[in-house]
Formats: structure tokens, C-alpha cells, sequence
């Protein structure tokens, strides 16, 4: 404290809560994960990325469409998985890989289950693609896929955190 009257310096170390928002680091790994993810879908169930990814967006049948909104979605859901790390009480778990990667499945079997399983066909419906899932559609197909995008999600997400 000054005694002269002067405002006291700002001298104060940064806490060890303080995280910062790795969003770079987040998109990078969520576009990594959904690379891995998409590839699988690719294979295994390929009208699921031609009709409902691509039917969001009014291109119901176009796989490139489908690729496309695929990919920034899987995109924006990394940046929001850095953006949920970076919480105070979340503090460090990205720190370890294992922490990471179950940090990442937890996120992604929310995806699965709120995305795909309600939003997903609420949206299909309310564009008119004819052939939309009910609702919840949690399918064990779905829930792979999913895990599939948390896991690369989670263990990337360690090693470009700091872009």
C-alpha cells in the first residue's frame, strides 16, 4: 500500500485457476476427430452422411454437402470442448492424456445423445426431409460413431491445446 496516496501496483501473479480458452487447439483436434469419424461413417453407413448430415442444409443425397457440414460441425463442437476445458473446475485435465480422452468420450455421448438423438431430428424435420428418425434416435451405431470422435477429440486435444 502506497503512502502517499498512489493506487498500489498491479503486481499480482497470475492465479492457478486462470486457463486460458485453447480454441485453435480445439478446433484443430475437433477437425482431426471428425476426419476419424466421418471415415467411419464413410464405411459403414454411408447414407447417413448423403441424407440427414447433408438434409440439415436442404442438400438431402449430396455427399459432398454432407462431408461439409460434417466437417464444421465436428469443428465448432472442438472449439466448444476447448471452450468447456478452459472452466475453472475443469482446471489442468488436459493436461493428461487419459483425463483428455475421458473428458472427450463424456462430451461426445452427449453429442451423441442431445445432437443426433434430438436436435438432429427436430431439425430434419422442421426442413422437410422426408425420411427423419424419431425421436430420441440413439442408436448403437451412432453412439461408435461418437465415441469414436471423442476419443481422437480427447487425445489430440492435449498436444495442440496450445496453438
Amino acid at each position: 500500500m502506497s503512502y502517499r496516496g498512489e493506487a498500489p501496483a498491479e503486481t499480482a501473479a497470475p492465479g492457478e485457476f486462470d486457463v486460458a480458452w485453447a480454441w485453435k487447439g480445439g478446433a484443430v483436434a475437433g477437425l482431426a476427430a471428425t476426419v476419424v469419424m466421418g471415415a467411419v461413417i464413410t464405411v459403414v453407413d454411408l447414407p447417413t452422411l448423403r441424407g440427414a448430415i447433408a438434409g440439415l442444409y436442404g442438400f438431402e443425397g449430396s455427399l459432398v454437402a454432407g462431408w461439409l457440414a460434417h466437417l464444421v460441425h465436428g469443428t465448432l463442437f472442438g472449439v466448444l470442448f476447448a471452450w468447456l476445458l478452459s472452466d475453472p473446475g475443469l482446471y489442468r485435465v488436459h493436461e493428461w492424456v487419459w483425463k483428455s480422452v475421458l473428458a472427450g468420450v463424456v462430451y461426445a455421448v452427449v453429442l451423441a445423445v442431445v445432437g443426433a438423438g434430438i436436435v438432429m431430428p427436430i431439425w430434419l424435420d422442421a426442413v422437410g426431409v422426408a425420411a427423419q428418425p424419431g425421436i430420441p434416435n440413439v442408436t448403437t451405431a451412432s453412439l461408435v460413431w461418437h465415441i469414436v470422435y471423442g476419443v481422437v477429440l480427447g487425445a489430440l486435444f492435449p498436444f495442440v491445446d496450445d496453438l
